[in-house]
């Protein structure tokens, strides 16, 4: 098994992770991890997300690959969805492939941590006439 194939989009229509996963599948895969994070009810009705699309895109591809390649897998798609997302539909999708369940595992960890820590995406919970942004772990601390 050789190569990597990286996906990665930013995009407001449903994920289709059995796509995602179908492509994930091929000879010498041992282990396909999935992480489906989901618009939680923290006391909202949906998740508004906005995005800087062009740096956001740039840095997805550049965690996929780079940890892709760090860990020797096969397949990578990260899929984050933007505008109004309501309770219980996906947020973020992510797919790893590889020979071992070890680095599959490792690799998805790896790349959710990445996106929390430095991805252009911000986040508000929607409650009616409550509206609030979720700080990200990528803001700045402000002493607040």
């Amino acid at each position: 098994m050789t190569g990597l194939e990286c996906r990665v989009a930013i995009q407001e229509e449903e994920v289709p992770i059995d796509e995602l996963l179908a492509e994930a599948r091929r000879g010498g895969v041992g282990g396909i991890v999935l992480f489906d994070g989901i618009v939680r009810d923290d006391d909202c009705e949906a998740m508004e997300v906005e995005a800087y699309t062009d740096v956001a895109l740039a840095e997805l591809q550049r965690i996929a690959t780079d940890v892709g390649v760090r860990h020797g897998v096969v397949y990578v798609a990260v899929i984050h969805r933007t505008g109004r997302i309501p309770v219980g539909n996906d947020l973020l999708v992510i797919v790893v492939a590889a020979a071992h369940r070890e680095q599959a595992f490792a690799a998805c960890r790896e790349i959710l941590e990445a996106i929390k820590a430095g991805v252009p995406i911000w986040k508000k919970e929607c409650a009616t006439g409550n509206d609030r942004w979720v700080r990200g772990e990528h803001w700045p601390v402000t002493g607040d």
